[in-house]
């Protein structure tokens, strides 16, 4: 049985597919010293989430580099996780268009709010912590 959607024999995939996501998503970071450089560098504080920022040196890797982190302050692990979940999300429908690439980012959860703003709020919030970390660095 072929599943739905499979190529039969022979056929090649239209140019009508979508490329898959994995290419469109940035890189997450997950070594501590690059937690550590960020620390050094920009910060943008908002409602729900801080945002910070460094550029990366010209021999660095290339693309847009994404850090998540919540404290125990933040609640326990499942509120931790909640909320580094919707900081994914926001990052994930975000940063590829105000995003720029040679840069890191972290964003940082705070307590019952990252869990609980409004949504789009929460993306606005990221949208002009962006533009603020940006328009300060050059």
């Amino acid at each position: 049985m072929k599943p739905p959607g499979a190529n039969v024999a022979g056929e090649t995939p239209g140019a009508t597919q979508a490329p898959p996501a994995a290419s469109s998503c940035p890189q997450v970071l997950r070594k501590r010293a690059d937690f550590l450089r960020a620390a050094r560098a920009l910060r943008q504080s908002m409602p729900g989430f801080t945002l910070q920022a460094r550029e990366r040196a010209e021999g660095e890797a290339d693309g847009i580099r994404i850090g998540f982190t919540c404290s125990k302050k933040v609640g326990n692990a499942v509120a931790r996780n909640r909320a580094k979940r919707r900081l994914r999300e926001i990052a994930r429908l975000v940063l590829p268009a105000h995003g720029r690439a040679g840069w890191d980012y972290v964003l940082i959860g705070r307590p019952e709010i990252t869990a609980s703003r409004d949504f789009a709020a929460m993306q606005a919030d990221l949208k002009r912590a962006l533009a603020k970390v940006h328009g300060g660095a050059r």
